[in-house]
């Protein structure tokens, strides 16, 4: 007896973390990246380093950055105001507001309900602002699509938007990048969520303890443990449960710390370059955090036909990962020229 309740702890336990939807998508999302762009061998040449070296050690061409003016608040309703001109409803329609970032500008007062005024969405709606380092914003999409699915809400908006933060000298300033992407979730889909998983411990990979203005980490060694573990674990645990193989997906996305990371893991996995390409963002913007993957798969969405399977993989220090299974609809296609591109 002692037995087999262990045997239904190990496998019952394994089948608990796949969430397959039924009925819910996204119906409208958008991107916003600011204007200015500094090389890599700028940062480095006020270093007195090489440029070229750390260059082709990431691969990483050049990074965003984010104005004087501009934070994850800003870019995140410039974001949400494309969102809602592709998803074509009426802001008052949204029933939850979720912003995942690793930069919001307050420590205590919430960044989602400052978004949700300046976007005109009615003030009956769910809200939290989230925080899982660079998978916070994933972790909406999961919140919101099973709020849908549950019948709580018609339409929900989430958002992943960083100013990242990097120490001057560190080796994180060659990446740390500004982005925002938007994502209007509903029933009547362009792009449908078939299913997601996630993969979680204890992983002190990076971190920024209270009251520090940029975070910590343990340099090179954290790939192991933390992005190639969460990330090869998850996505391989993600296609036994959906019984799928890379081939059957025609895009993936991984988060992207640097180009590196991802290339590595897409061949350790057994995907081609050419799934990956369209949404591998890295080298021309860099790391923005809780944005990165999702950036990515706007790239994706801004020119997919119907009928294809997207691979969505996030990863977020300290540590996890959120997989999403997802497939485009013919509607998506009226999404795409709705508003601007990314």
């Amino acid at each position: 007896m002692c037995v087999f309740g262990f045997l239904f702890f190990i496998f019952g336990f394994s089948m608990i973390n796949i969430k397959k939807f039924t009925k819910v998508g996204i119906i409208g999302y958008g991107a916003y990246l600011p204007y200015w762009r500094i090389k890599v061998e700028e940062i480095a040449r006020n270093w007195g380093k090489s440029g070229e070296k750390i260059k082709k050690s990431l691969g990483v061409e050049q990074k965003a950055i984010a104005a004087k003016d501009e934070d994850c608040i800003t870019m995140a309703v410039e974001a949400g105001q494309i969102a809602f001109k592709k998803a074509g409803i009426n802001p008052k329609k949204i029933g939850a507001v979720f912003i995942g970032s690793e930069s919001h500008p307050y420590s205590v007062k919430p960044s989602g309900t400052i978004i949700g005024d300046i976007l005109r969405i009615d003030r009956e709606y769910f809200c939290a602002d989230l925080q899982f380092a660079c998978k916070a914003g994933t972790a909406g999409l999961q919140i919101v699509a099973a709020m849908i699915e549950s019948g709580m809400i018609d339409y929900g908006l989430v958002i992943g938007s960083d100013k990242a933060q990097a120490r001057p000298g560190d080796a994180l300033e060659y990446t740390a990048g500004a982005g925002s992407a938007a994502f209007i979730l509903g029933k009547d889909t362009g792009v449908k969520l078939m299913a997601t998983y996630s993969i979680s411990s204890d992983t002190p990979d990076f971190w920024r303890r209270q009251g520090c203005d940029f975070p910590s980490h343990v340099g090179r060694f954290t790939g192991e443990p933390g992005y190639f573990y969460h990330l090869e674990t998850g996505i391989k645990n993600f296609l036994k449960k959906i019984n799928k193989k890379p081939k059957d997906f025609d895009y993936v996305v991984f988060h992207m710390p640097n180009a590196k990371f991802p290339l590595r893991l897409a061949k350790k996995l057994g995907f081609g370059f050419s799934q990956l390409e369209r949404g591998f963002l890295v080298p021309k913007i860099g790391n923005p955090y809780s944005a990165s993957s999702l950036l990515g798969l706007i790239s994706v969405l801004d020119q997919a036909k119907a009928n294809k399977d997207i691979l969505l993989a996030s990863y977020g220090s300290g540590a996890g990962s959120d997989v999403f299974w997802l497939k485009t609809r013919k509607t998506l296609k009226d999404k795409q020229n709705n508003a601007k591109k990314l």
